[in-house]
């Protein structure tokens, strides 16, 4: 499923596919039908931690992936013991409350130095994840609470959960994008009509054309 923040500055529902796996070939046709259908200006993809969603995005629309900072929180905090969990937490949360990007940056470095004697995977995490988790920095402050992580989509997901595990079994795959598809008629129908859910002045001055 792809939901947007269109021009008109409201949320929309842009497709939704059913597939097997999250494989890039999968990604690379998801997006491409996407475009085809018209999709352009793409300045990010927020997402959980899907390698062929990375690179298919930079393939099939030029843009970078936000890692999703609350799935990024629970795979940092699966690499310590539980007496740890408390102070990496409060550790990594000083890194996303700093004022800038450059400064989130030069805490995240010394973080990972910190880190790394007693804590290696975790350090190798951070080390790997820097850029994709901190994208969203490169955008106006306002708008941070809205794009570092998936959350906003959490109702979402769990509505369409919801009526298909009433459902149980599906016959076909085009029973599974019927129901679907029909939740996210309605759900697109109500945003449509709620308020601006992002100032789009502030990005237009402030975000990089490629993505950032």
């Amino acid at each position: 499923m792809a939901v947007a923040v269109n021009l008109d500055e409201r949320r929309e529902v842009l497709g939704i596919a059913v597939q097997p796996s999250e494989a890039e070939v999968f990604w690379n046709e998801f997006l491409r039908s996407l475009a085809d259908r018209g999709l352009r200006g793409t300045l990010m993809i927020i997402a959980d931690d899907h390698k062929g969603l990375k690179a298919a995005a930079v393939k099939v629309l030029g843009a970078t992936v936000q890692r999703c900072r609350v799935h990024f929180m629970r795979n940092a905090l699966a690499c310590v013991g539980k007496k740890d969990k408390p102070i990496v937490t409060a550790a990594l949360r000083t890194a996303f409350d700093q004022d800038t990007l450059a400064a989130s940056k030069e805490h995240w470095a010394k973080l990972i130095d910190a880190f790394e004697p007693r804590h290696p995977k975790l350090a190798d995490l951070m080390r790997r994840a820097e850029d994709v988790v901190l994208a969203y920095k490169s955008f106006p402050r306002e708008h941070w609470a809205k794009i570092h992580s998936t959350n906003p989509l959490e109702r979402l997901n769990k509505e369409i959960k919801r009526r298909n595990n009433l459902v149980g079994i599906f016959p076909n795959e085009a029973a599974v994008t019927r129901l679907t598809g029909a939740l996210m008629l309605e759900q697109n129908d109500e945003w449509a009509n709620t308020r601006r859910y992002l100032m789009l002045e502030t990005v237009e001055h402030t975000a990089t054309p490629r993505g950032q």
